[in-house]
């Protein structure tokens, strides 16, 4: 499976991406031990069985690389260039583990870059449902994409 090019999105198009994943206490664990992340309501049940959760939560910053990662397959699978950048990110519930994450794209807006004429830049909009289907993440992503049949 290849990643679109710039010529392939469309404003207002929308990605429903197969792509699931059920997020592990390994996963939680490992992710907030390798970014030395100690928060306790990551890594320490007793801690967190006593907040108003009842429970660890999943670093947030996981469930953005996750939903992120769910969709590169159809979207920018050796087609982009960088990120720019990730703005108005929010996590409004929880992720929990145990609990299955999917992803929809939607584009934003796409432009011809002024200054590589190989390339475009997309805005995407990544959101992110757990399998209840409650919104657990949304954030805006800009990628400089590669440009079919264009030399750099």
């Amino acid at each position: 499976m290849s990643g679109l090019y710039f010529e392939q999105f469309a404003v207002d198009q929308v990605i429903e991406h197969e792509l699931r994943r059920t997020v592990t206490e390994a996963d939680n664990t490992f992710f907030s031990v390798m970014t030395m992340n100690p928060q306790p309501l990551h890594l320490d049940a007793e801690f967190s069985a006593n907040t108003e959760f009842g429970q660890r939560l999943v670093n947030s910053l996981f469930t953005l690389g996750l939903m992120i990662g769910l969709t590169v397959g159809e979207t920018t699978l050796g087609t982009t260039i960088a990120n720019l950048g990730m703005t108005d990110v929010t996590f409004p519930k929880p992720v929990f583990h145990g609990d299955t994450v999917r992803s929809v794209t939607k584009v934003i807006s796409k432009r011809e870059s002024k200054s590589r004429p190989d390339a475009g830049l997309v805005q995407f909009e990544h959101t992110a449902f757990n399998q209840r289907g409650e919104m657990v993440a949304r954030c805006l992503r800009m990628a400089l994409m590669k440009r079919k049949g264009v030399a750099a």
